[in-house]
């Protein structure tokens, strides 16, 4: 699958597929990435593991800011998408987020609006 940047920055390891999603997440982490287990004020699940696998870093912009990565591992294809703002990356992974409950690829909240766009502020934002 290619690799899609608003910014640019590292990419996600290429899937060796020497093992499944769980071995990824470690090849992932050692190169700078952080695994996306929960997603809302709540805390549901991100992602399918170990099919779908969500990634977050933050890399140097070249300007003296930071630019912030989104990575998704699906079934062994990498996609990486880079933004200028933490509210846009913030963005993204809640819109992914928003699919994977709606579609029923993830546990998500149980008063889920069918459009992102309806979806309340308290499921946009990371598990803290």
């Amino acid at each position: 699958m290619a690799t899609t940047t608003k910014t640019t920055g590292p990419n996600l390891p290429l899937d060796d597929r020497s093992g499944d999603g769980y071995d990824y997440m470690e090849t992932a982490e050692a190169a700078g990435w952080t695994v996306i287990a929960l997603w809302g004020k709540d805390g549901y699940d991100f992602g399918a593991w170990p099919y779908v696998i969500g990634f977050v870093r933050s890399a140097d912009n070249g300007e003296g800011g930071r630019r912030f990565g989104f990575g998704l591992y699906t079934e062994g294809d990498t996609k990486t998408t880079y933004y200028d703002t933490r509210e846009e990356v913030v963005e993204a992974i809640s819109r992914e987020a928003h699919w994977a409950w709606v579609n029923g690829q993830s546990h998500g909240p149980s008063n889920l609006p069918e459009k992102f766009e309806d979806l309340a502020e308290e499921y946009r934002q990371p598990f803290n």
